[in-house]
């Protein structure tokens, strides 16, 4: 039987032709992004290789990068069906404060220089996502600016051992006048990661102009045009903030930090403390002996020691030793909402991240780590409905397994 034809009328025509003006601005295009992936594709097309490789880069060879993003996609689910999942809670509390979610943005150094907004956006993003932001010692903003920029964020701060006693103490007692609720010790970086990229683009602080860098401006002219006509970029809390990354590390970080400078913080801050950089049950367990009140598994996203363990097999078992005594959260490779998802079934408080909200940045600005955030709820809630939960509390061991490659 022939199919009859006619001519197509105009009414049905007009109901397909339905032409979408292309987004010409980057926060425009940021907003559409329909994954993280999508965020560092635009990042990545935004921004000069230099910044762009120092955020997206790991130590030596990369692998604990790859390892930790890799270890992820072995997870497998177990859901169950025929659940009411038409009303989802994702929200939990992360150190006795309510969250939207068990997500926290970790402490980034030298944020402004992939987008001038830097932690002032990053910052105001997490109070409308409702979750926890860390300023990094090495950060672009102040502490007190910071404070004073976005009063309503849960913020906390990281902190670096110096070598001088006094300036960290100093650091200490600013982020307590500041309000910052929490003090994030980082532990795992007694000198600097062998970061290739860094040294193979020759990055500096602040970044220098070299014919390297004059060429790739010419490709990125906006990045330069944002860095040159705002405040000069430097590490807010240094005095001397010359060279590269790696020698400033090298110059004022205390490779000699022991636990008893952790029995001596404990003593200086009175507020909440979390230790980021756990790699092993029994630093886990020394530790919490000393009177943390949360732990952070994660081996530095990979930027310090390359081979490092992958922090989501490690999890379990730091949760086994410690987690009847004190917080658990867990970094390294999260790039979706369900990856949240499977940290928090296996044991974790909440996850964190740090280049995901980074490719937001440099995306967008504000608008971009908003849209990552968004990425990352809209994940993490559809996950939930596909498990057949309803809640963050119902994520427990009996949900998750780790397939073998």
């Amino acid at each position: 039987m022939r199919t009859k034809r006619r001519a197509p009328r105009w009414s049905e025509l007009r109901e397909l032709l339905r032409v979408k003006a292309p987004s010409i601005s980057r926060a425009a295009r940021a907003k559409e992004a329909p994954t993280i992936w999508d965020l560092r594709r635009l990042a990545k097309s935004r921004t000069p290789r230099a910044p762009f490789d120092y955020t997206d880069g790991a130590a030596e060879a990369e692998i604990t990068l790859n390892r930790s993003r890799e270890i992820y996609r072995q997870v497998e689910f177990v859901p169950s069906v025929l659940r009411d999942v038409s009303s989802v809670d994702p929200s939990t509390t992360i150190l006795g404060k309510p969250a939207s979610m068990p997500l926290a943005l970790s402490p980034t150094g030298f944020t402004r220089m992939m987008h001038t907004q830097g932690e002032v956006a990053v910052a105001q993003a997490a109070t409308a996502a409702g979750i926890p932001y860390a300023l990094s010692t090495l950060g672009t903003t102040s502490i007190d600016d910071l404070a004073a920029a976005v009063p309503d964020v849960t913020r906390w701060f990281q902190l670096y051992v110096w070598k001088d006693r006094e300036f960290s103490k100093d650091l200490i007692e600013r982020a307590r006048r500041g309000g910052y609720s929490a003090l994030v010790l980082t532990v795992d970086v007694p000198v600097a990661g062998a970061r290739l990229r860094d040294v193979y683009n020759g990055l500096s602080i602040p970044p220098r102009l070299t014919i390297k860098t004059i060429l790739d401006g010419a490709l990125h002219p906006a990045w330069w045009w944002d860095l040159l006509t705002t405040e000069p970029l430097t590490f807010a809390t240094l005095k001397d903030s010359g060279g590269t990354v790696a020698e400033l590390i090298d110059r004022v970080f205390d490779p000699s930090v022991g636990f008893d400078d952790v029995a001596w913080i404990r003593e200086v801050w009175d507020g909440p403390l979390v230790i980021k950089g756990i790699q092993n049950v029994d630093d886990a367990i020394a530790a919490v002996d000393r009177g943390v009140d949360a732990l952070i598994v994660s081996n530095h996203g990979g930027r310090q020691l390359d081979r490092a363990p992958t922090t989501l097999e490690l999890l379990p078992h730091v949760v086994d030793a410690v987690g009847d005594r004190s917080e658990v959260y867990v970094d390294g490779g999260i790039m979706n909402g369900a990856d949240i998802a499977a940290a928090v079934a296996f044991g974790a408080n909440a996850a964190m991240v740090g280049r995901a909200y980074l490719y937001g940045l440099m995306a967008g600005g504000r608008a971009g780590v908003d849209r990552a955030l968004e990425i990352f709820r809209t994940e993490y809630v559809r996950t939930l409905q596909l498990l057949g939960v309803t809640s963050t509390d119902e994520l427990d061991r009996s949900r998750v397994r780790l397939r073998t490659p």
